[in-house]
């Protein structure tokens, strides 16, 4: 049994189609299926459901797959480890990050490739249902998102930073001028938030629902860029956390007002798998991470905004 021919059969079960697994590993299709029947023929078993067209993989072949992502995983981990002896760390990092974390993810990134200039790193926006699907599939090294993720199991956690929600407002409406804001108050105005799948949102949901109020936002993104892209107009308040505030500030003609409430929202932090043996370059930045400070930089931006009011 050969790697590549693992490496194809995880490649047909992402892509779901043959021509397209083939085009992912560079070789044509006939080599990729001739591949994967020498691997049925050398197990002794059925892995691909054959029809006109791919149809999926059978018991065996799961349980095969699970075992190709396994192997690989090692293998990735052998080869990062005798990079490391020979001078340092090699290879790409994969990490993931749900959206609403994106801001802060260069805090680990740009340290982690100053520390090892010979690595790369391939950040990937993905939801929570992904992350974990990523982890447990040995598709991601390592990544950023909520920590009470009751999904999220078998992981090793590392906080990084607790959210902390602020109302932007423009210059001329009726909070602008408020030293801090209730969340009630914040409902009432004509709003931009994100969308209620994304967790970040329904996160602020129980936050209004707790001050007896209803958030009915007149426009809903479901990413960052495009909910700012809608604030610069003058017209819409938005709820945001303070992370976001590093990638994107206070648009012209806005203010940033504190919200009553939790002093310290949700943990976002750092995750990775309990791989034995651990990812080297996971281990990398866990490492960076300890040593980063997220938490005190964010606090510190917001603090600037805020002008000592919150």
């Amino acid at each position: 049994m050969l790697l590549r021919q693992l490496e194809y059969l995880v490649a047909l079960a992402r892509e779901r189609h043959f021509a397209r697994a083939a085009a992912s590993c560079y070789v044509s299709q006939p080599s990729l299926s001739a591949a994967i029947r020498r691997l049925e023929h050398e197990l002794d078993v059925p892995i691909v459901r054959r029809g006109r067209r791919f149809e999926g993989l059978t018991p065996e072949g799961e349980l095969v797959l699970a075992w190709a992502h396994r192997i690989l995983a090692e293998r990735d981990a052998l080869l990062q480890e005798l990079s490391a002896l020979r001078g340092g760390l090699t290879g790409t990092l994969r990490l993931g990050v749900i959206p609403t974390a994106l801001p802060a993810a260069s805090l680990l990134t740009t340290p982690f490739c100053e520390r090892h200039p010979r690595a790369r790193v391939s950040v990937e926006s993905l939801s929570s249902a992904d992350i974990t699907h990523g982890l447990t599939e040995f598709e991601l090294d390592a990544a950023m998102t909520y920590l009470d993720d009751d999904t999220l199991r078998g992981v090793r956690r590392q906080t990084l930073y607790e959210e902390r929600y602020v109302l932007l407002t423009p210059l001329d409406g009726p909070l602008a001028g408020a030293r801090k804001a209730r969340w009630s108050q914040a409902a009432s105005l004509p709003l931009c938030l994100l969308v209620p799948r994304m967790r970040n949102r329904r996160i602020m949901n129980e936050y209004f629902a707790a001050d007896g109020a209803t958030a009915t936002p007149a426009i809903e993104s479901d990413s960052v860029a495009g909910l700012y892209a809608h604030l610069r107009g003058g017209r819409w308040s938005s709820v945001i956390s303070h992370a976001w505030l590093r990638m994107f500030g206070v648009p012209a003609g806005m203010r940033v007002v504190p919200l009553d409430g939790p002093v310290r929202g949700p943990r976002v932090g750092l995750v990775t798998g309990q791989d034995d043996p651990p990812s080297v370059l996971a281990e990398a930045l866990l490492t960076v991470a300890r040593e980063a400070g997220v938490r005190d930089a964010l606090d510190e931006l917001l603090h600037s905004y805020l002008g000592g009011r919150g």
